[in-house]
């Protein structure tokens, strides 16, 4: 817990020195984007501590946005779990809509076992 607490700290601090001086460098699409993607990755980390209680999560990571119609995309964060001394990855998927944030469907993946 405090690896994944010390790396989301990294990420937040490395994400802050790099950001750019003007705010209007950005679009607002990416802005929205950044912002779901801190929402939902909460969401995700939430889900999988609640799949894997005594488990210990060693590694997070978002692995992008895909759109699959105007209105709806798929959010994808990779955890790797540390269950019974061996390696496990963990796939969770946030389906949700650009325009209504309280639709969400989330669906959980065992990748591989090491």
């Amino acid at each position: 817990m405090k690896k994944l607490l010390l790396l989301l700290l990294t990420a937040v601090c490395l994400n802050y020195i790099q950001a750019p001086v003007f705010a209007d460098v950005h679009t607002h699409g990416e802005h929205k984007e950044k912002v779901d993607y801190k929402k939902y990755g909460r969401i995700a980390t939430a889900v999988v501590k609640e799949d894997y209680p005594e488990e210990e999560v060693v590694d997070y990571q978002y692995a992008g946005r895909r759109m699959i119609s105007e209105n709806e995309v798929i959010d994808t964060f990779i955890f790797q779990v540390k269950e019974d001394g061996k390696d496990l990855t963990v796939l969770v998927k946030v389906t949700h809509r650009l325009d209504d944030s309280k639709y969400l469907n989330l669906t959980v993946e065992e990748q591989e076992r090491k």
